[in-house]
């Protein structure tokens, strides 16, 4: 008797992601002398201790040996509740029990900018780059589901953000293909399911459920409300929204790449008459180009920040200089669009 569906689903999806990161590692090994070839693959998985990540730890615990992949793990510690450490060290045991090797718990300090959940994250993030870069690993597998997914589509959406916005998390993200999402097409109550199954202990992150932070009121709040007034399916059509806008940023973003040479002059400058010819989506983002090349740090680069530089060239009426994010200025000069520190 096979497993049940639910344990078959997520083993499922780590092979696949398995051997996506498999064939990259032997692409870049085979472009290597024989003596700089790394030894076997480490795969890492970043655990929380909650279903999700639980769930994906077992998996990789299974199918990782069979494809000749080492897999170790990674718990964060953001010393936000009381008695973290001790969860911490408890979820690492865990993974070691699992058969996991190399697991660590590293503790990280969260900052206050972005609000409490984009410290959260970006600290996070810099902590697993930190242990991925440290233990040589060539992939990092988060736990994000589908119902992360519609999450985060329907966040990026109330805030008014663009199609890249829209377009949610991807399956592969971060530097070199870093971050893998293998359970991008699974719902939540599939990764609870298997760790019901295999009893898995699990532990649910209160804050999870905290009115305070946006996205636990739309997961618990907004989200039902939504499948209540429409109907089942919402989760499912939302991710499949995220992946439509993902093809169309992509296109969108090569599009732009190749104009952007077209666009200026001998000098590097920017030309304002042949911007003005281009669809105003492939436009705006090469303007948000050259602003973060500028120094614009990319997470406080808005649209309306755009939009206002935009307007430089298509509602120009002598208007002076747009104060952009980092200290970055973009001016009309001439005919041509200057964007560069202040």
């Amino acid at each position: 008797m096979g497993p049940h569906p639910a344990v078959a689903a997520i083993r499922l999806a780590v092979r696949r992601a398995l051997h996506d990161i498999l064939n990259d590692h032997q692409t870049s090994s085979a472009e290597k002398t024989p003596h700089e070839r790394p030894p076997l693959p480490l795969v890492l998985v970043a655990c929380s201790g909650g279903a999700d990540s639980m769930a994906l730890a077992s998996a990789l615990a299974f199918e990782a040996p069979k494809l000749g992949i080492r897999a170790g793990g990674v718990t964060v510690d953001h010393g936000l509740q009381p008695g973290s450490d001790l969860r911490a060290d408890e979820v690492a045991l865990r993974l070691r029990e699992l058969g996991l090797d190399p697991v660590e718990s590293v503790a990280v300090t969260v900052g206050r900018e972005g609000g409490p959940e984009a410290a959260a994250r970006d600290a996070r993030y810099a902590a697993l780059d930190a242990a991925s870069a440290r233990h040589g690993a060539c992939a990092v597998l988060l736990g994000h589901t589908r119902d992360d997914q519609a999450e985060t589509v329907l966040l990026g959406l109330a805030r008014g953000s663009g199609i890249r916005s829209l377009s949610g998390m991807a399956a592969v993200s971060g530097a070199g293909g870093r971050y893998r999402r293998p359970f991008l097409q699974l719902d939540r109550q599939t990764a609870r399911k298997a760790c019901l199954v295999q009893s898995l202990p699990v532990w649910d992150d209160p804050h999870n459920a905290d009115p305070a932070y946006t996205r636990s009121r739309l997961r618990h709040e907004g989200l039902p409300a939504l499948e209540k007034a429409l109907g089942k399916g919402v989760v499912e059509a939302l991710a499949r929204t995220a992946q439509l806008s993902r093809d169309d940023a992509d296109a969108l973003d090569a599009w732009a790449s190749q104009a952007e040479t077209a666009v200026r002059d001998a000098a590097g400058l920017l030309e304002c008459a042949k911007l003005y010819a281009l669809p105003p989506a492939v436009r705006r983002r090469i303007l948000r180009r050259a602003a973060i090349e500028a120094g614009a740090p990319a997470g406080s680069l808005f649209a309306r920040h755009i939009e206002e530089v935009d307007r430089l060239i298509t509602g120009w009426r002598g208007q002076g200089a747009i104060n952009l994010p980092g200290k970055v200025v973009a001016q009309r000069q001439g005919g041509r669009l200057v964007i560069r520190q202040g």
